[in-house]
């Protein structure tokens, strides 16, 4: 598979797929926690319950373009933080 480190679909996995999908083909389990979780400004689908982020609407990370997201996203974090803080000398 083209591309193998950027997705893949654990199909046996109990909870596949975690999410309602139209195709299950498409789902990628790569990032089964997202790692922007912790960001306030991830870009995604979420809302805040009880206040707690709740991304169970958010097809970021299941998705084919996922990887490609939060890489860029997280890249953009670490620039803006290395900017902020050399900023602050």
């Amino acid at each position: 598979m083209k591309n193998n480190y950027k997705f893949f679909s654990n199909k046996a996995c109990e909870y596949f797929p975690c999410h309602k999908v139209n195709n299950k083909d498409d789902f990628n389990c790569l990032f089964c926690y997202c790692p922007l979780y912790f960001l306030e400004d991830c870009g995604g689908n979420n809302k805040v319950v009880y206040g707690i982020k709740d991304c169970s609407n958010c097809m970021i990370p299941h998705s084919p373009n996922g990887y490609e997201y939060i890489v860029n996203k997280i890249v953009q974090v670490n620039e803006k933080r290395t900017d902020e803080a050399l900023k602050k000398k």
